[in-house]
């Protein structure tokens, strides 16, 4: 492995995205942790597709139990990696759960529990990793999003959209909050890939039927229609490794001039155009406020002991 490698940690690495990324990460000569949870029960085949391959392929993807519901875990996947790599410089969020049905259908514990997974998994990845990123002044946290949460929003999704929105916005204060630290955020934004992952064939489904009936009787069908359509934008050649080749960019890319925001959409729904102007205004807020600093990390100086800005940046891959 080179010298430049890095040690990541990528929750949900099990499948789709994440086990992508890693396997991916890792061939670009990184030490990747595949996390995953109940890596000794339901997931054990998984972690053995992760060792064979980190054998067929000479790359250092390893395995780690994290579940992103429990603060426990989360810590206890920290602790192991530094332990035993003795250092951690990328957190990936990329651990996510999809449901899909009529909003009215899902009782307000269902839409938590999405939310549990989609937004509030990553506050307990961050508390776990972030006190090791800030004490050594240097990381990358990279948050893989959605274009649903400013682009084209097809109905029966709501609870899922709502939350990966709401980990957009955590992920944007989380930008200024770590600039200080020289902590680097980037935010992928994957479109609708409607084949190769799991999202649809592994969503959940609101428990109480009684309002479906009436719903069906207006959008009968509608999910397949949805699923059809947005295949059908798609153009031919628009594979879910591209989700994973961005997120390699991404890591590679030098420490101070990542983009703040990379669009991964064959489809084209309109997130990327939406957040361009999203995002210019956030910097020109910012820098409104004097705050401008905070929209890219700080290196400690070497002379005079306190930070110093680098260069501003805003954009996409």
């Amino acid at each position: 492995m080179p010298v430049t490698g890095k040690t990541i940690v990528i929750t949900g690495a099990g499948s789709g995205f994440g086990a992508l990324a890693a396997r991916a990460l890792a061939g670009a000569g990184h030490t990747v942790y595949a996390a995953m949870r109940d890596t000794a029960g339901r997931n054990a085949g998984r972690v053995a597709e992760a060792e064979a391959y980190a054998a067929e392929h000479q790359v250092d993807l390893r395995t780690v139990e994290l579940d992103v519901l429990s603060q426990e875990s989360a810590d206890a996947a920290v602790a192991a990696i530094l332990a035993e790599a003795g250092r951690l410089d990328v957190v990936v969020h990329n651990a996510g759960h999809m449901v899909t049905g009529p909003t009215e259908a899902f009782t307000p514990e269902e839409l938590a529990a999405v939310y549990d997974t989609n937004v509030l998994g990553t506050q307990r990845v961050n508390r776990a990793a972030l006190p090791h990123l800030r004490a050594q002044r240097h990381g990358l946290v990279l948050w893989v999003g959605s274009t649903s949460s400013r682009g084209g929003t097809p109905p029966y999704l709501a609870p899922y959209f709502a939350a990966k929105a709401a980990m957009d916005a955590l992920a944007v204060s989380y930008a200024a909050e770590l600039a200080r630290f020289d902590i680097e955020t980037t935010i992928v934004v994957p479109g609708a890939f409607t084949s190769g992952t799991n999202h649809f064939a592994t969503g959940g489904h609101p428990s109480e039927q009684t309002v479906i009936p009436a719903y069906e009787e207006r959008y009968a069908g509608l999910m397949d229609q949805v699923a059809e359509r947005l295949a059908a934008l798609a153009p031919a050649d628009a594979d879910v490794s591209l989700v994973a080749d961005a997120i390699v960019e991404v890591v590679d890319t030098p420490h101070g001039e990542r983009p703040f925001r990379v669009h991964v959409d064959p489809a084209n729904d309109g997130s990327e155009e939406v957040s361009r102007v999203a995002d210019r205004i956030r910097a020109e807020f910012l820098t409104r406020i004097g705050l401008e600093d905070l929209l890219a990390p700080y290196k400690e100086s070497a002379h005079k002991g306190f930070p110093h800005k680098e260069s501003a940046r805003e954009g996409s891959l």
